[in-house]
């Protein structure tokens, strides 16, 4: 009787715990709840199983794991952000945690134009892309295998001009090559062959082309960008060709180099040692000095027909050309509000 007694009872708890683990394992009587999990780069399974677990997503890590074994499922695992459920079988998890399935999670990022490389990175890891640190790194060195990134140097500033502003869907954790790839991609397609065409016919470079539509991006005036653009843009083309001014001296190269923005320049920081100081240094600075968008790219390629050399901001928020230094002069003189002595 006793022996019968401790058979039936070994039946039962086997019985039982045998459908606690299929109740886990299966998903048959779990409520229905939405989850989200991150998956690291050096996430085993048995890591998996412990995150499954604190969420409330399974019961058993140790069952998850033994799964994972049979189910080989750390080769199946990939790292991101999913969303699942609390409903998904062990197997439908495994599944879900792959870098092609449909449960991973998206963020939407805008880029405005104008951004600098380091304010693009900066916006990509706060919405969670990944982080800033390892955005960098991919910038900095990455061989992307475009044509345009075979002039462009390794360094911070390397891919500054190619952020194409727009925006765009990533995966949150997406893996910085793909994240950045994808700015770069959509600056292939935006800057086109006629761009390009036009380019080779002013007799400048892709990255020299940029780099001119970058200063008219910063320079021009928010209240009638689109006519501002084109004249600012004759500026700079009409001091690149000139012999009378050969320095560009834009003031948003300054401010590009600077530890912080500053509401006003004074003489010292035209004085500032750098190769984009275009104060100091005739031509174009090394390279672009933000992210323009389309329209400044198209103003840098089709500049207005102008004989203007200089250009200043009024204080309705706009610019006024001028041919020469005086003239220039008695628009500073005429906008006060603008333009304090520098200190």
């Amino acid at each position: 009787m006793i022996y019968f007694l401790c058979v039936i009872g070994v039946s039962v708890f086997l019985a039982g715990f045998g459908w606690m683990c299929a109740d886990d394992m299966l998903a048959l009587t779990k409520d229905e709840n939405d989850y989200t999990i991150t998956v690291s780069e050096t996430d085993s399974v048995s890591d998996v199983a412990g995150k499954l677990k604190e969420l409330g997503v399974i019961k058993y890590g140790w069952l998850f794991k033994l799964f994972g074994v049979v189910y080989n499922a750390d080769e199946k695992i990939d790292p991101g952000s999913y969303e699942i459920n609390s409903i998904m079988d062990y197997r439908a998890l495994v599944s879900a945690m792959r870098n092609t399935s449909s449960y991973r999670s998206t963020v939407s990022v805008t880029i405005p134009e104008g951004f600098t490389l380091e304010q693009a990175i900066e916006r990509l890891a706060n919405k969670g892309v990944n982080t800033a640190e390892a955005l960098r790194e991919v910038c900095y060195d990455y061989d992307y295998e475009y044509s345009f990134t075979e002039e462009l140097k390794n360094g911070e500033k390397r891919l500054e001009g190619y952020l194409f502003p727009d925006t765009y869907e990533f995966y949150v954790n997406e893996t910085p090559v793909s994240a950045i790839g994808k700015l770069l991609s959509n600056f292939n397609k935006k800057f086109t062959v006629s761009m390009r065409e036009r380019a080779e016919e002013l007799g400048y470079t892709v990255n020299e082309i940029l780099t001119i539509a970058s200063l008219i991006e910063k320079e021009a005036a928010a209240k009638d960008g689109n006519e501002e653009r084109a004249k600012i843009s004759s500026v700079i083309h009409n001091r690149l060709n000139s012999t009378n001014y050969p320095k560009l001296q834009i003031d948003a190269t300054i401010q590009y180099v600077l530890p912080e923005r500053k509401e006003r320049l004074s003489y010292a920081d035209l004085e500032v040692e750098s190769p984009y100081n275009t104060y100091k240094y005739e031509g174009l600075p090394p390279g672009p000095i933000c992210n323009p968008g389309e329209e400044a790219i198209k103003a840098a390629l089709y500049p207005a027909s102008t004989k203007f050399y200089f250009y200043a901001l009024t204080d309705d928020g706009t610019h006024e050309f001028s041919r020469n230094a005086e003239e220039h002069q008695a628009v500073i003189d005429a906008n006060p509000g603008v333009y304090g002595a520098r200190n």
